[in-house]
């Protein structure tokens, strides 16, 4: 019986799951928390997300077991059925929160796009694999066509926070495969340019409230400005050692909306303290570490860059998240990794471990290359 656990699980890196899992524990307890703050005896957030937890596991291990390359032969497959979901929730899919991302079955809710951005690293690592370096402008001007489908889809949403984490990810894989300096220049000149005009003609009304509350939020604070000061309060009453699980009085008395998703670090904060939050950084921090020591390992180009797509998104959302929730960034909707609550999120995230271990495994086994 162990002997066969053993045979399946070899290769695997322990630290890095090890990690994953504190993580997740630690959404768990923050979810529980906020169930508690709604009176829901029964919790229902916190099962969903465990089921979310159970499914994604093993999709975890079934990516862990095989071979990563496999993803090669499917690349365009896999971008294709994210470009049509994407298309596809636009027409047939539920509004939530002003968004139009999710397809509803009863109590079950499916939001595309988290599964696009696997499928755009998927494809965009293969692209970048194929192409001699460093990159021609013919090349980035094709992968801008790569990143510009799942882009424009979600502004349609629309859902700016994952819109920039597209963008956000491109660019980062384009840096690591060695672009040209004058087309870096010539990248963030077109970035200022779309974005003067997304702020004239794109943004909604809400999302440029957003922006100038992200600026001046004091001047609004029971308006655009109050999610983002009450997480303050939040975060800063937590002191050193924190309020007790379930004892955070901002996420209690219910002052701290969205705080099992937006603001679910505000909750850590206010209720496991400045310690708690050293605690959760740094097991961030070794989890990253431990994709960049793989990344350093791993011989094979189409390896390289899906380790570094997916290291550059967890890196994102994460960085993101915090901002928000320190008032260091604008309020976006982005969910922080394996901890605010979402099955979908959640489950990608889970995908994307399998697909990182699956990396660890082969190149242990001596077969990556």
């Amino acid at each position: 019986m162990f002997s066969k656990v053993y045979r399946f699980l070899r290769g695997m890196d322990g630290i890095f799951l090890l990690c994953v899992f504190l993580l997740v524990l630690f959404g768990f307890l923050a979810i529980y928390s906020v169930a508690l703050s709604q009176q829901n005896t029964e919790f229902f957030l916190l099962k969903k997300q465990l089921l979310a937890f159970s499914l994604g596991f093993l999709f975890l291990l079934f990516f862990f077991q095989t071979d990563y390359r496999f993803l090669k032969g499917y690349h365009h497959i896999i971008y294709a059925i994210c470009i049509l979901l994407l298309l596809a929730v636009l027409i047939f899919g539920q509004t939530i929160r002003g968004t139009k991302g999710w397809f509803e079955l009863g109590n079950i809710s499916f939001q595309p796009v988290e599964f696009a951005k696997m499928g755009f690293i998927i494809f965009f690592a293969r692209f970048l694999a194929d192409r001699p370096l460093p990159l021609s402008f013919q090349d980035i001007l094709k992968s801008g066509f790569i990143v510009l489908f799942p882009t424009l889809l979600v502004l349609l949403q629309p859902d700016m926070g994952s819109a920039l984490l597209f963008v956000g990810v491109w660019l980062f894989m384009l840096l690591f495969a060695g672009m040209r300096k004058r087309f870096i220049v010539l990248l963030l000149s077109i970035f200022i340019g779309i974005s003067l005009f997304g702020w004239l003609f794109v943004l909604e009304d809400y999302q440029q409230a957003r922006l100038q509350t992200f600026f001046y939020p004091s001047q609004d604070p029971l308006g655009e400005g109050y999610n983002v000061s009450q997480a303050l309060i939040a975060i800063g009453s937590g002191q050193w050692f924190g309020q007790g699980l379930g004892f955070g009085s901002q996420n209690q008395l219910r002052f701290l909306p969205e705080s099992q998703t937006d603001f679910v670090f505000a909750v850590i904060a206010e209720e496991l303290g400045f310690v708690g939050v050293l605690v959760f950084f740094f097991i961030f921090f070794l989890f990253f570490i431990r994709i960049l020591q793989a990344l350093y390992k791993t011989k094979d180009s189409f390896a390289q860059y899906l380790l570094f797509g997916i290291g550059s998104l967890f890196f994102l959302q994460f960085v993101v998240n915090i901002g928000m929730n320190l008032a260091l960034l604008p309020v976006t909707g982005i969910t922080l990794p394996f901890v605010s609550y979402g099955g979908s999120s959640l489950m990608v995230f889970l995908c994307l471990v399998g697909i990182i271990q699956s990396i660890m495994r082969q190149r242990s086994f001596g077969q990556n290359g």
